[in-house]
């Protein structure tokens, strides 16, 4: 190393997105976030939809900003949600708005499928949980809609993005992989499952590894922005798969948790796992960087606190999260807990009501205080991480997980990493806060020649970034007493 590079990083939520410059030198990287926007899906014709053109408008803005700062960029990468797509027509044009993966569209279409295929067929060929909003569903629920008839290609969002960027049009394998449409051992589209379902092959682009120049910038973008023919790079374009790149691992067995809006628990794994528990628990193997998989559950996370308080804020109190921590300190430890995958959690709106209903259907004290909600909140979290830590542990790995590593915004919350550690009985260690963001440039950097492997890479996460470490503390009988709460409250 020695010499300076310049990564620009594009990352995109549901609700915002940002573009991060990330400066690498001498092994460690620095980063500065250049710009930052809301993501405002609409209602159009009744559909759903995500503003693709404000989107590419905001990313121009952020290659200006790049400009009139004087860098010279030496790549660009995108990562996004998964399953939402775009379709595009024979002329190279967008068809019509990507449908949000929110949207109506794909009810009853699940069972539709199972119809044409056992649930247990599909699972097998692809290793992927059942959420209905996957892309298979989503193609389903479009088979006879005007759009599709005039499709040429798909592109999930990560790849729209960088088709309107540089007019190359491929699909990156991490985000190819929460399609239900992949065959995860031998890494490319599940060809006789499209067939089955009768979608058009047609539609569907070569597959490309994490880490592939997917093109340059094209020249009138180059122009426009001022800042040049710069290469854009297909990093691990599904937000998860930058997340758990950037995990500061050191040691084999870990298990980490993407923390945010969701957690999303799991280990890394050289194949993926198809055994019975992984369909009993609903777990998921998504595709990773390097070769590797995502063995992964999806929890519920801070949705159910972030709605809490939305709701407290509509009532005129004005709390912070951190505000939230302390009274849940000063709250009673285990009065009540909740299993947080409970389905009544997952819609917006009446969340106290919601949880204050569950604990009186389980004979529970019913919490009124803003602390009592919070702290059981985060306890019932900390709680379900075990369940999930020890079912990946006997029931699907069948060997142990010595370490727990948190990233993402989550991995903020002190509380949360105390009480998981207590729960868990083994140190977490959280940070860094900006997971995502950080796997979008070193993937960048790799590519570019600057790492040979993933455990280079994470070297320079944890030489650049400081952690926190959490040891278990306190009477661990609580916690366990408390767990066995929770398998009750989950059967």
């Amino acid at each position: 190393m020695g010499k300076i590079i310049n990564v620009l990083g594009f990352d995109f939520g549901a609700s915002s997105g940002r573009a991060m410059l990330g400066r690498l030198e001498n092994g460690k990287i620095e980063l500065n976030e250049v710009h930052r926007f809301s993501n405002d899906p609409v209602i159009l014709n009744g559909r759903f939809v995500w503003d693709v053109p404000r989107l590419f408008f905001e990313m121009k803005q952020a290659l200006v900003k790049i400009a009139n700062m004087g860098v010279k960029l030496d790549a660009i990468g995108v990562d996004t949600w998964g399953v939402d797509f775009g379709l595009i027509d024979k002329n190279g044009n967008l068809v019509s708005l990507p449908v949000h993966y929110r949207d109506h569209h794909t009810d009853g279409m699940m069972e539709k499928a199972f119809e044409i295929l056992p649930k247990k067929d599909i699972f097998e060929r692809t290793g992927l949980a059942f959420l209905q909003f996957n892309t298979l569903y989503q193609l389903l629920a479009l088979k006879n809609d005007p759009a599709m008839q005039i499709a040429d290609k798909m592109a999930l969002m990560p790849d729209l993005l960088m088709y309107l960027l540089t007019g190359k049009l491929a699909t990156e394998y991490t985000i190819a992989s929460t399609s239900q449409l992949i065959d995860p051992v031998t890494r490319d589209w599940a060809w006789d499952l499209i067939r089955k379902f009768e979608l058009p092959e047609h539609i569907f682009t070569e597959i490309q590894p994490a880490g592939t120049v997917r093109g340059t910038l094209l020249k009138e973008i180059a122009d426009e922005t001022g800042v040049g023919e710069v290469p854009v790079i297909a990093i691990g374009t599904h937000d998860t798969a930058s997340a758990v790149a950037s995990v500061p691992a050191q040691k084999e067995k870990f298990a980490y948790i993407s923390s945010g809006t969701w957690s999303l628990l799991g280990a890394e794994t050289d194949k993926p796992m198809i055994g019975d528990a992984v369909v009993k628990y609903n777990y998921t193997n998504e595709g990773g960087v390097c070769g590797k998989t995502r063995l992964l559950s999806n929890i519920m996370g801070l949705w159910i606190i972030q709605e809490c308080r939305r709701e407290w804020e509509r009532k005129g109190a004005k709390v912070d999260f951190a505000e939230l921590v302390v009274m849940a300190e000063e709250a009673e430890p285990f009065r009540s807990i909740i299993d947080v995958d409970d389905p009544r959690f997952m819609p917006t709106g009446d969340m106290l009501g919601r949880i204050q209903n569950y604990c009186r259907e389980t004979n529970q004290p019913v919490p009124e205080t803003m602390g009592q909600f919070s702290r059981l909140i985060y306890e019932s979290l900390a709680l379900k991480y075990r369940l999930c830590i020890e079912r990946l542990e006997n029931e699907i790995l069948g060997n142990p997980i010595d370490v727990l590593h948190i990233v993402g915004g989550g991995s903020k919350n002190k509380m949360l990493n105390q009480f998981t550690a207590n729960a868990i009985g083994r140190p977490v260690i959280a940070g860094p806060s900006e997971g995502t963001v950080i796997g979008n440039l070193l993937m960048q950097a790799m590519a570019l020649g600057e790492f040979e492997n993933l455990a280079e890479l994470r070297v320079c996460v944890s030489d650049s970034f400081p952690t926190d470490v959490f040891e278990p503390q306190g009477e661990t009988a609580q916690w366990d007493a408390a767990y066995e709460r929770l398998i009750a409250l989950s059967k």
